[in-house]
């Protein structure tokens, strides 16, 4: 009996994976649902019904998530005072994003704006205390367009 290959990166996995550390996990999966269309693939429970792992989908990225463990040094924003990284999220229409991520919980950091790199854009910070930069790409800019953009800024 021959064993079949293992592929290195899983089947539906990119290289680059979010894991999120939540302070209420399964109530983070209910708000990416609501929030983003997300479509939860699995979850681990472990002890004292907290989530060991859990993956769910959202568009066609996955991302991961785990409640957090004082005892294992894992711990989500709210409990580290913030966050320093921002999660990115290309869409077809940032405006109903927001609209409906806002509806389901978010705090809206900065309202959709068309920017100089082509983008609408906007920020917003979900109930668990991660931030997400949400975008849909209007224009194609060449590098030099962008540069000139941000010289103009200064």
């Amino acid at each position: 009996m021959s064993a079949t290959a293992v592929k290195p990166i899983p089947e539906g996995m990119h290289s680059l994976t979010p894991h999120l550390i939540c302070a209420g996990a399964a109530d983070a999966i209910t708000f990416y649902t609501e929030a983003f269309g997300a479509v939860e693939q699995f979850r681990l429970p472990g002890p004292e019904g907290k989530l060991m792992h859990a993956c769910v989908k959202i568009g066609d990225s996955m991302l991961m998530l785990v409640d957090e463990m004082a005892g294992c040094s894992m711990l989500g924003p709210r409990s580290l005072k913030g966050s320093p990284v921002a999660i990115h999220l290309y869409v077809t229409n940032v405006d109903a994003v927001v609209a409906q991520a806002e509806a389901a919980g978010a705090r809206v950091t900065m309202p959709p704006a068309d920017m100089f790199w082509g983008d609408r854009f906007a920020q917003l910070e979900d109930p668990f205390g991660h931030r997400w930069s949400v975008a849909t790409h209007r224009r194609d800019v060449t590098m030099e367009e962008m540069q000139e953009a941000m010289r103009s800024m200064q």
